[in-house]
């Protein structure tokens, strides 16, 4: 089972996004059969079927096991990620994309930035995996408290400064094998309701 299953194509998001079935998903974190569904659920064991058949035609779950019932086999299904994640891709012409906003200071350019930076990563571990060899990839994540704007505003210029010189320093387009990579830099504002954690 992946942790996380970043999922492209529309037709699978739109099964994956059903009420009953992103709940079977989360159910089949471990593996249980249909009537073990219907039973934990309340529903119908013919409906978990039609929703069970659904989800495994977009390879959201797959068998688990087989087991024998007198003359009748009843297959346990489990999910293939214990998680999963809609990318921009899915959208096709009207999905988040930086290029189309002018206003790279805007929420929504950040919103974009984080769209592009799944559909790539997504596309680049699918084929890390197809050769099976490891995705080199690198994920900071830190909590900051400001105490005023002007120390924002500071911190901002400051890393600004910090990052362009240390990409000047390593960037190297020339030499042979050399892989372009992408560096994104996102902050924004705790939601209220999220307890802060302390900085790692």
């Amino acid at each position: 089972m992946l942790d996380v299953a970043v999922i492209d194509d529309p037709a699978a998001a739109a099964v994956a996004l059903g009420p009953v079935r992103s709940r079977l998903l989360a159910e089949l974190a471990e593996p249980a059969s249909a009537a073990t569904l219907a039973h934990r659920m309340g529903i119908a064991r013919q409906k978990i079927n039609y929703h069970l058949h659904a989800l495994e035609a977009h390879n959201l779950i797959e068998v688990a096991d087989k087991r024998q019932w007198g003359g009748l086999t009843e297959r346990r299904m489990v999910a293939t990620a214990a998680s999963y994640v809609v990318s921009p891709a899915a959208m096709g012409p009207v999905a988040a994309d930086p290029a189309k906003s002018a206003d790279r200071l805007s929420a929504s350019y950040l919103i974009a930035l984080a769209a592009r930076a799944i559909r790539e990563v997504s596309n680049l571990l699918r084929r890390s995996q197809e050769v099976d060899k490891r995705l080199a990839s690198l994920s900071v994540d830190t909590e900051i408290h400001f105490k005023s704007a002007s120390d924002r505003a500071d911190f901002t210029r400051e890393l600004t400064t910090f990052v362009a010189g240390l990409a000047a320093r390593y960037h190297d387009p020339v030499s042979p094998g050399a892989r372009p990579h992408r560096v994104l830099i996102l902050a924004h504002p705790l939601p209220a309701e999220q307890p802060a954690s302390k900085p790692s």
